[in-house]
């Protein structure tokens, strides 16, 4: 877990104590499309899907009905060379990310390359390590945003609150909410989920 921070990393240790393994979350996942109807998204690191077999991973994400998947360690010219035809055969859209130290010829490339939407990674720290966003961090967006890329940028990494969440969204299309999510399951458990969305988009 090279770029969660301490939240989402003790809830991977915790996940796997309790017997956590692929296999198992997609039993977990088996009938949501029973139930949810918005696109759905896998996230993880590379290593268990290598281990599963990239393309039985795909072939049951795609059995699920799963419409995309995040890798962050897996590079965008490794996927072209040996995985895309593997991923558009079950439907699967390859998110990729950018950071702020990202070439402006590789976010080209990153969206030329893209079907869904681009993951902006907000700083070069780990999940959950800043409480809001500075001058840097805006004009990183607002930079991004002049770019005027074909694909939609979704921001992740210091998204914790409605402050934060209205700036990350004033140049992008969205923001991905990691561990001030987890952090409010520990404390309040699954049944305040909405209250927690709400305080988030109020």
């Amino acid at each position: 877990p090279l770029a969660d921070g301490p939240t989402i990393q003790e809830s991977s240790t915790a996940a796997l104590k309790n017997g956590m393994h692929t296999e198992l979350l997609f039993e977990q996942l088996k009938d949501i499309r029973n139930t949810i109807t918005i696109p759905l998204i896998v996230m993880g690191y590379f290593n268990p899907m290598l281990q599963y077999g990239v393309e039985a991973f795909c072939e049951k994400c795609h059995e699920i009905g799963i419409d995309g998947i995040i890798m962050p360690d897996l590079p965008l010219d490794v996927y072209q060379e040996e995985y895309e035809a593997i991923f558009k055969k079950n439907g699967l859209v390859n998110v990729f990310l950018i950071t702020p130290q990202t070439s402006v010829e590789r976010i080209k490339q990153i969206d030329a390359a893209s079907e869904g939407f681009i993951y902006m990674v907000s700083s070069a720290s780990t999940t959950g390590a800043k409480s809001g966003f500075g001058d840097e961090q805006v004009a990183y967006f607002e930079r991004i945003s002049a770019m005027n890329l074909k694909s939609p940028q979704i921001v992740g990494f210091g998204i914790s609150n409605e402050a934060t969440f209205n700036t990350a969204t004033k140049s992008t299309k969205g923001a991905i909410i990691g561990s001030a999510f987890i952090k409010f399951l520990t404390n309040n458990g699954v049944a305040s989920i909405e209250s927690f969305i709400k305080s988030i988009r109020s």
